[in-house]
Parts: C-alpha cells; sequence; structure tokens
C-alpha cells in the first residue's frame, strides 16, 4: 500500500467513526413514548444541537425546550431553542443558558416528561456556580484544570462541586417529571456521571473528593469555591435520593462504538485491525511514545501482531501544559510517537478528536507518515523542540499534515490509528 493510499485508508477511518455517532443515526432507538403531559427538552454538549434535530425529526408529538453547544455547532430546530457558548473555557453565555434551562423546569408534574441531551462539553457549557461561586472563579478554576494534567474524571468531580445544575441537580429540578437522559459519550469508561459532568445523574463522590483533586494538582481556588468544598455545602445529588425516582440515562453513541464502525472500515480494505482499548489515560506524549514503541514490534518482529495491521485505540490523554505552543492532546501523542518511531518506513497513524477540536483549535487532529521527521527537519522545524513547547498544532501545521473536519456535530472522544505495513 502507498503512503498516499495508507493515509486515506486512516482518513475513511476517522470519518467512519464520527460517523456512528451521529445523532440522526443512533437516537430513534431510544427514544421514550410520549407523555400525557408536556415533552420538554433540555440539552448540553457539543453534540446538543444535532441531538435536538434527530430528536425533532423522530417525535410524533410537540416539543419544547432549550439546548446549548459550543459557537459553530448550531444547526437548524423547529421547536427546540438552540443556544451557543464557549468551550473549554465557559462563558456569560453558558451562564444564562443554564440559568434559563434550570427555570423552565418550574412546574413539572408527573405526566410530563424532560429529554435530557447530554454529550461531552457540557461541562464548560453550562457554568452555573453554585452560590458564593462567580463564573470568574469558574473560569480561573477550569483553566487551571485543563493545564494540570488531571484525568476528565477528576476534573469533572471538582466542577459538580461547584455547581448549583450538574451532579444531579438538573434531574433534581425536574422532580416529579419522568426524566430521560440520552447520552453520547466522551469518557473512558463511559460513567454517565463524568459526561458533561453527570447533570441527571446520581453522584456518588463527595466534596471531600473534590477537595482531594485540588490538593494533588496543586489547584489554586477562589476563596468562596474553597469554602463551599471545606464545609460540605456544595455536596452534589447522591445515589438514592428520591429526586431522581424516575430520572434514567441510556448511551446511544459511545467510543467503542465508533472504533467498532472505523475497524470495519479497515478490514473491508484487507487490513487485520486491532482495537487496544476505548478508554486509553495518561499523558499524551507518553501514549504516543508507547505506542510509537509497540508499532516497532510489530514491524520488525510481528509481536504481538503480524503486520499489516491497524492499531486503533480511543480514550482521553492529557497534558500537563509547559510550554507556550500549540498544542492538543492528539497532535501531542503524533509527535512523540512520531519520535519514537524515528522515521520507521513501515508505519503511517492518524490521531484526531471527534468533534473536530483537539484543545482549542479548530483542528481535529493530524497525520505522521514515514517522512514527518526528514521533512521537519529539512524545514527547520526541531520535533523535539516543539514538543517541549507543547506545539504540536505548529508542527503539523507547517507540514501540511494536519486533519480539518469542521464541526463534526458529535463527541465520542479521540480516535488514534496506526497503520504497519
Amino acid at each position: 500500500m502507498s503512503s498516499q493510499s495508507a493515509s486515506s485508508l486512516l482518513r475513511a477511518m476517522f470519518d467512519a467513526a464520527i460517523g456512528a455517532a451521529l445523532p440522526q443515526r443512533c437516537i430513534q432507538a431510544h427514544l421514550p413514548p410520549p407523555p400525557r403531559g408536556r415533552t420538554l427538552v433540555l440539552g448540553a454538549g457539543k453534540a446538543a444541537a444535532s441531538m435536538a434535530q434527530a430528536l425533532e425529526s423522530h417525535w410524533p408529538g410537540p416539543l419544547e425546550g432549550l439546548v446549548v453547544t459550543r459557537y459553530g455547532y448550531k444547526v437548524p430546530t423547529r421547536s427546540v431553542e438552540v443556544v451557543e457558548a464557549a468551550h473549554p473555557v465557559p462563558d456569560a453565555a453558558g451562564l444564562a443558558a443554564a440559568q434559563r434551562m434550570l427555570a423552565l423546569t418550574k412546574g413539572l408534574n408527573e405526566d410530563d416528561l424532560v429529554i435530557c441531551l447530554i454529550s461531552g462539553g457540557g461541562s464548560a457549557l453550562l457554568p452555573l456556580p453554585a452560590p458564593g461561586v462567580t463564573i470568574a472563579d469558574k473560569q480561573s478554576i477550569n483553566k487551571a484544570l485543563l493545564a494540570s494534567g488531571a484525568t476528565i474524571s477528576e476534573m469533572n468531580c471538582v466542577r459538580r462541586h461547584l455547581s448549583a445544575i450538574k451532579g444531579g441537580r438538573l434531574a433534581a429540578a425536574c422532580h416529579p417529571a419522568r426524566v430521560v437522559t440520552l447520552l453520547i459519550s466522551d469518557v473512558p469508561g463511559d460513567d454517565p456521571i463524568d459526561i458533561a459532568s453527570g447533570p441527571t445523574v446520581a453522584d456518588p463522590s463527595t466534596c471531600a473528593d473534590a477537595l482531594e483533586v485540588v490538593r494533588r494538582y496543586g489547584i489554586v481556588l477562589p476563596e468562596a469555591a474553597r469554602r463551599l468544598l471545606e464545609s460540605g455545602e456544595g455536596e452534589s445529588v447522591k445515589p438514592g435520593d428520591p429526586r431522581l425516582a424516575r430520572a434514567e440515562a441510556h448511551l446511544i453513541a459511545t467510543p467503542q462504538m465508533a472504533l467498532e464502525a472505523a475497524a470495519r472500515v479497515g478490514e473491508a480494505a484487507g487490513v487485520a485491525v486491532h482495537i487496544l482499548g476505548d478508554s486509553l489515560e495518561g499523558e499524551a506524549r507518553s501514549a504516543g511514545s508507547l505506542l510509537g514503541g509497540i508499532a516497532r514490534q510489530v514491524a520488525e518482529r510481528g509481536q504481538p501482531f503480524r503486520p499489516p495491521c491497524i492499531l486503533l485505540s480511543g480514550g482521553e490523554t492529557t497534558v500537563t501544559v509547559r510550554g507556550k505552543g500549540r498544542g492538543g492532546r492528539n497532535v501531542e501523542f503524533l509527535l512523540a510517537l512520531a519520535l519514537a518511531l524515528r522515521g520507521h518506513p513501515k508505519v503511517h497513524a492518524l490521531a484526531g478528536d471527534t468533534d473536530g477540536v483537539d484543545g482549542i483549535e479548530e483542528i481535529a487532529g493530524a497525520l505522521v507518515r514515514p517522512d514527518t521527521l526528514a521533512r521537519a527537519w529539512a524545514m527547520g522545524v526541531n520535533p523535539a523542540r516543539r514538543l517541549d513547547e507543547n506545539d504540536g498544532h505548529g508542527f503539523f501545521e507547517a507540514l501540511g499534515d494536519s486533519v480539518v473536519t469542521g464541526p463534526t456535530l458529535t463527541n465520542v472522544n479521540d480516535f488514534r490509528a496506526i497503520y504497519i505495513a
């Protein structure tokens, strides 16, 4: 297979992974029957608008409601209002949307149905602080968490306990209505409490757990936020709370489903595909070095798999930011992978975020080819230095190897594919 053919196959697999998680393909089978009363739609996340659009196309009765999504991710809807707000650092638009969402729950009764459409990104898009905490506090805490190297589960634990809407609070506000949450997972393990910080599901973690995350990563909390956690006043809605007795949650798209769709494309091209896992975590550069070593072993020793083959993985790595470059966890992974491969002639790779945004750049990810390092050096671009500066986007953009999808309108986390000829 030529270098161009290998890159084209990897891109086709990435596109298939995204396509498998599009709401129009996966929402209909999970819809509840219409209620005797009203149907209210609430939602948040990068896929929230496209989920609302898909719901409207399949729902047999009247709908009303509000969802909030990332700037640039709005799509046309008939009955459900779509608001755009900032991600990954929250803004006033997200705050106003969260306030309005809670207000819409007033007056619901047991004959009513609330359909909650939740996907990755909802934590930043629903930034309603707990009493005493300001939106500026939430912004500073979010920035610190994103740069700390904390896992998504650890970050969301802190977010839940500083929120007035997450950690089951939105579902509690809907009581006594029935609440059906439809989830597109972007988190390792697919735990609903970690998808958008779980606004409609019970939270077993505690304020003490949140304080431990803060201590572990040296996060400096504003005084009001620290008081809230230390006093226990920020406690979330716990399992067994009667307000959640009529709340249920269903996963409609997951990273594993996306990887399996990608695998089918690779296998149809006559290449063996091995899924290494859908929930790989850890430092992105460490994951790149590790998988680079595995790819070399496959290419040179035929272990643990015989080439030609493709190694697939998903999950969410982290980046501890030390440099001032234009980074993102997928391009950080790829840059470390390229350095570990040392220009191996048989290995190509693609990694990208299925939402189309790696870090804060409107770039999904990038490609690594056998000549990636050689081309960089020829241009005077130092790969190791760019890695130290967390400048993966700058590196791959200089080579013309960025992968740009535009808004994908879904989000099932990261996609990593390594082709070994």
